[in-house]
């Protein structure tokens, strides 16, 4: 059995991607059944290199490139899945998830409840998730959120490479589907320099994370931070700046959000009577929202400020300054937090 959350001591630092590869390529060997498709996934790597390498060891019969058709292949998966197979299939970029919206939301989510239980749907959807380098308003959104409004789907989304590797091999050897999304900005690819913090220690040995565990990246008295993906390293910025001043921000990666470690959240909140929430999905109807809500109905007496960082109800802009304007950055979180710290 694996261990789960090893220490995290070593002197081996891999980036994101690699973490990911290496957990795929470990399961891989050891079920026949686990396999990856997708587009540009075998003789390319993945255009995010979330699959390089992995061609060379495994071959085309498992590391399938596949037409542009994600109705096609995400529906071949669901049925892989059924059939006792583990796939991986990958979204290129999530916003294109409404091109495979009926296999995903009423197939791959759904069968196990509508089958009474006959059949189970073990497989992987990973996909890339947000902006910040001008690829436009269908190429860049996050959308996690949407993921985990429909029940039927775990929802992944890591903020290091270490957190990578463990929650993929968790993903694969769960016996229902998983939505991993993986940012961009963090993979550690050369077109696409990461910021400082995604490249980790990452033991090699496997391991697993639970899902529904958040991970207190930054421990802190006067204001809970919590957010995901890649603005758990914005946050961290924030904080450090923050710290200068005198105010001690905790900064909570989530992780999942489904399941959702609303516990972890809620003894936050208790010890520093503030919460701001960061997020680059959208403003309405999404992550911040249910996290608020999440700790007004379990210690609204211990809630004494909130404030709300994400992306305005806009399609993502092509234009650098104006994207750079709607993405929430270091700034708009010490602010944020500023904010929240005044209202005493």
């Amino acid at each position: 059995m694996a261990q789960q959350e090893p220490q995290r001591q070593t002197d081996r630092s891999l980036t994101m991607s690699r973490a990911m590869v290496e957990a795929i390529a470990h399961e891989m060997r050891g079920d026949d059944d686990v396999f990856y498709m997708g587009e540009d996934v075998a003789d390319y790597g993945g255009i995010f290199d979330s699959t390089d390498g992995l061609l060379e060891e495994f071959g085309h019969d498992r590391i399938m490139d596949v037409p542009i058709s994600e109705t096609a292949y995400i529906g071949a998966a669901v049925g892989a899945a059924q059939a006792g197979m583990r796939p991986i299939a990958e979204l290129m970029f999530v916003d294109f998830f409404g091109v495979g919206m009926d296999q995903i939301y009423n197939q791959m989510a759904k069968n196990t409840y509508m089958s009474g239980g006959s059949v189970s749907v073990p497989m992987v959807l990973t996909a890339a998730v947000g902006g910040t380098y001008n690829d436009a308003a269908q190429h860049s959104q996050t959308l996690y959120g949407t993921f985990a409004h429909l029940p039927g789907m775990k929802v992944v989304v890591p903020s290091t490479a270490y957190d990578a590797k463990g929650l993929m091999h968790n993903a694969i050897r769960d016996d229902d589907p998983v939505v991993y999304l993986f940012h961009k900005r963090l993979m550690g690819i050369g077109w696409m320099p990461a910021p400082d913090g995604p490249k980790t220690g990452v033991p090699e040995d496997e391991y697993t994370i639970p899902f529904g565990s958040a991970d207190v990246k930054r421990e802190g008295a006067d204001v809970t931070v919590v957010t995901l993906g890649l603005h758990v390293h914005r946050a961290l910025e924030a904080a450090e700046s923050l710290a200068d001043d005198g105010i001690d921000a905790e900064v909570i990666d989530l992780r999942t959000l489904v399941p959702l470690d609303t516990e972890t959240i809620a003894e936050s909140v208790a010890k520093t009577g503030r919460l701001v929430v960061v997020d680059e999905d959208y403003r309405s109807f999404g992550v911040t929202g249910e996290i608020v809500a999440s700790v007004a109905e379990n210690g609204l007496e211990d809630l004494e400020a909130v404030e709300r960082v994400a992306v305005p109800d806009v399609p993502i802009p092509y234009a650098r300054p104006m994207e750079n304007e709607v993405i929430p950055d270091a700034e708009d979180i010490t602010n944020a937090v500023r904010d929240a710290h005044s209202n005493e």
